[in-house]
């Protein structure tokens, strides 16, 4: 209060911080479509989010070694733990640059749609943009409402978590995320597998009635509650945000051509965000 300038300073370095992310993330995302088989997307997404979440997974193994969650620790220098990170990050975007040959594997992707029917010679890459008709521009309106509100529904739930698992649940809010992650992690390749056979839209809709359970289940638990059924919880959680998560964004990337891959993955993280 004193000092207000900190305070002005740290959001201004949070907002170049978050625009850094879209900037490199959006295309990074958008490069799976471009070199990736339509019927193939789900599983190919499924690997993404499946990289994320071992990412997430060692930054809560960060937290845990360095103890930063302990209400005694909530004031310490949080210096190492961005220094260790941001050196993962620039290891992993060199591993990126030196292996990933984008150009390449665009072209023989569109070849091969080409060869199976999947796609038609202007649908590509370099081919001519195509406008949506109404239903088409129906369907994609409702699809990126969808994804508002899960994620609106999520991070409800998640932003408060921390203060939750330590006043009601007693428990360690790291240890707990950690578990649903894992259990995402072992779900994501399945769940693709799964929507390949009975269809994404099948796929989510049982993420969410998951979810909803996990959640809803949630409400009654406390310090008290059995801990094999806070142990489901979390791993059912887990489970139900890969369900979603797989197969939204190649549903958005679907109503695209090639040459568009690009702004639908913008829609979409712009309504995940």
């Amino acid at each position: 209060a004193q000092n207000p300038t900190t305070l002005i300073v740290f959001l201004g370095i949070l907002l170049l911080l978050l625009i850094s992310m879209a900037t490199f993330r959006t295309p990074a995302v958008a490069l799976m479509p471009d070199v990736t088989l339509k019927p193939l997307r789900s599983k190919a997404n499924a690997v993404i989010n499946l990289m994320g979440n071992a990412g997430g997974i060692i930054v809560l193994a960060i937290g845990s070694v360095l103890a930063i969650s302990k209400v005694k620790n909530a004031y310490i220098s949080y210096t190492g733990v961005y220094a260790i990170v941001g050196g993962i990050m620039l290891s992993a975007l060199t591993v990126f640059l030196l292996t990933v040959k984008e150009p390449k594997w665009a072209a023989e992707m569109q070849a091969k749609s080409i060869e199976l029917g999947l796609d038609k010679p202007e649908e590509t890459v370099s081919g001519e943009k195509r406008k949506m008709n109404k239903a088409e521009l129906k369907s994609l309106v409702f699809l990126l409402a969808s994804i508002v509100l899960w994620f609106f529904g999520y991070n409800a739930v998640t932003s408060k978590y921390t203060v939750y698992a330590q006043n009601v649940l007693d428990k360690d809010a790291t240890t707990t995320l950690l578990l649903a992650n894992v259990a995402a992690i072992i779900a994501y390749l399945p769940v693709g597998m799964v929507a390949s056979k009975i269809g994404r839209k099948k796929t989510i809709l049982a993420g969410i009635v998951m979810l909803f359970t996990a959640f809803f289940v949630g409400c009654f638990l406390t310090a008290s509650s059995p801990s094999w059924l806070m142990t489901a919880m979390f791993i059912l959680a887990g489970v139900a945000w890969a369900t979603i998560n797989v197969n939204s964004f190649p549903m958005v990337v679907e109503m695209c051509t090639g040459a568009d891959v690009g702004k639908y993955t913008g829609y979409y993280y712009t309504a995940s965000m």
